[in-house]
């Protein structure tokens, strides 16, 4: 009995740059069953894995950068429009989604795809997360936001606004809790 039989497998860095991947490091697997929409756009580093089920969106103007030593876990969405960066160490747990651009809910415009752009009050703007960042699993990040280094956010979060270094998040919307140890800045010295 063939016990792999669903499991889809990954892609590796040979596999994306036949594909048409911008750029690609070593050591890189994205699960076979994640959709990827404008490929051409995205650039990765090392180390680096996309677990199953994962989106990502990067078509047109849009585009990913994920350094080296990243972690997207399965499920996650990345909907890169207006460029989302993610720095080296950094990682999102299971169905993080993250938003470089969003509609506007005032009712000041009318929403969704569909609709001309000039009657919609898109907000659009590129997301960073830094180094040793790590998104907790079901948050969300919406656009123009600025996730510093260290910053460590709580399950099902909402980040409406940049954050602190080294610090951790927690709520909806989120709200810093407290400090964070810097001790993944030695560790990584292990690398090298």
């Amino acid at each position: 009995m063939n016990n792999e039989v669903f499991n889809p497998g990954y892609y590796n860095e040979y596999d994306l740059r036949s594909y048409g991947i911008k750029s690609v490091g070593k050591n890189v697997l994205i699960a076979k069953n994640c959709t990827i929409v404008g490929i051409e756009n995205v650039r990765i580093g090392d180390n680096v894995r996309i677990d199953g089920f994962s989106t990502i969106i990067a078509a047109g103007d849009g585009f990913l950068n994920i350094g080296s030593y990243v972690h997207i876990g399965g499920y996650s969405a990345i909907f890169a429009g207006a460029g989302v960066v993610m720095q080296d160490f950094c990682g999102l747990s299971q169905s993080v989604k993250i938003y470089s651009k969003s509609d506007d809910y005032s009712g000041n415009f009318m929403t969704n795809p569909t609709v001309p752009s000039n009657l919609t009050g898109v907000v659009s703007g590129e997301v960073s997360i830094g180094r040793h960042a790590i998104i907790g699993s079901q948050s969300i990040i919406m656009p123009k936001v600025i996730i510093a280094e260290g910053t460590a956010v709580g399950a099902n979060s909402l980040i409406m606004k940049h954050t602190e270094e080294w610090s951790i998040y927690f709520g909806s919307p989120a709200k810093k809790i407290k400090n964070r140890k810097r001790n993944p800045l030695m560790l990584e010295e292990q690398l090298k």
